[in-house]
């Protein structure tokens, strides 16, 4: 396990040397870069669709029901509500900083934003609508075909445009700035003694091999109980679930930490309730290291300082069914 975790390590830091250029450029961490949109107006459309809830088969739920931009990218709940109040199988991730992850959903199914972005839409405990209803509703709304002809250059609404807008506005959700970054790019005085030394600590006890990269995370699949099991009762087996492969039980993404102290409960059964409890299960079943108090409120202290600064996000103005229906509130809670 330690050869293992030694290997991850170097790869995470052979990867920073990479960059040449910067103060962290032999960091296991980098910055979060800004987006700069190539396509504003695809990303504004994919804005309005991340937010309409008439994706849904009853028209109460969005993308944002359970990514809420406001509560960081999750709904903080141990697992979302769907269609007709069924409960989700499994915790919903951040969909910030998402762009940078090597897969998307804990167990990689999708291998990109835009993958990803169909599968709840036909998922019957989540959306319950279907890619054929989705789009016939669309196509039935004047205003996205004025939408879509400005971002794609005619009006044809199909399901892999509906996908790759939504996928254009969420490579957008990135949180750069925060303390740890300008802490990164000079400012030693952007984060505290007791921050540095929880960083130091989180990069000596192994937790870099691998929570490294940007965003901290979201480039690996990792076994979830590397030296004890972790119990749950939750059903998800990750990798498992979708290579039936046995080597794959219990194999998920790893998480990113980036804004860790907004996206309460962790882990993919929501079964740690604080950062202080993650940790320290982290640690113990990771690790095989009982951090102490001191030790594990260090690293606490360090997670918190990678909180960044979310999108300036205005709400958008979601078009009318028709002249004579007003259009949707882009509320979800």
């Amino acid at each position: 396990m330690k050869q293992r975790c030694a290997a991850r390590l170097a790869l995470g830091c052979g990867l920073a040397l990479g960059l040449s250029a910067g103060v962290w450029a032999e960091e296991p961490i980098q910055p979060v870069e800004a987006v700069k949109p190539a396509n504003p107006a695809l990303v504004e459309l994919g804005k309005q669709l991340y937010f309409d809830r008439r994706l849904s088969k009853s028209g109460a739920i969005s993308c944002n029901s359970c990514h809420d931009l406001a509560l960081g990218g999750v709904d903080n709940l141990p697992s979302s509500i769907g269609d007709h109040w069924q409960q989700g199988p499994i915790n919903a991730p951040t969909v910030f900083n998402s762009s940078m992850f090597l897969a998307q959903f804990w167990d990689g199914r999708a291998k990109d934003l835009k993958e990803q972005a169909g599968g709840p839409i036909a998922n019957p405990r989540e959306m319950a609508s279907s890619h054929t209803l989705a789009v016939a509703t669309l196509r039935t709304i004047p205003g996205y075909r004025v939408a879509f002809k400005k971002a794609y250059g005619s009006d044809t609404i199909d399901i892999d445009r509906v996908t790759g807008a939504i996928a254009a506005f969420e490579q957008t959700l990135v949180t750069p700035d925060s303390r740890f970054d300008r802490y990164l790019r000079g400012d030693k005085q952007a984060i505290s003694a007791e921050e540095k030394a929880g960083y130091e600590l989180f990069k000596s006890a192994g937790c870099v091999a691998c929570h490294n990269g940007p965003a901290v995370g979201g480039r690996s699949f990792q076994k979830m109980g590397l030296v004890a099991p972790y119990v749950t009762s939750n059903p998800s087996q990750g990798r498992y679930d979708v290579t039936k492969n046995e080597a794959d039980r219990m194999v998920f993404k790893v998480p990113s930490l980036r804004n860790i102290e907004l996206t309460y409960p962790y882990f993919h059964d929501g079964g740690a309730k604080t950062l202080s409890q993650a940790v320290q299960t982290m640690g113990r079943l990771q690790l095989g290291r009982n951090f102490s108090a001191d030790e594990n409120a260090r690293i606490v202290a360090f997670l918190k300082t990678l909180t960044g600064k979310t999108p300036d996000i205005t709400l958008p103005h979601l078009p009318p069914s028709s002249d004579a229906t007003p259009a949707p509130q882009p509320f979800d809670h």
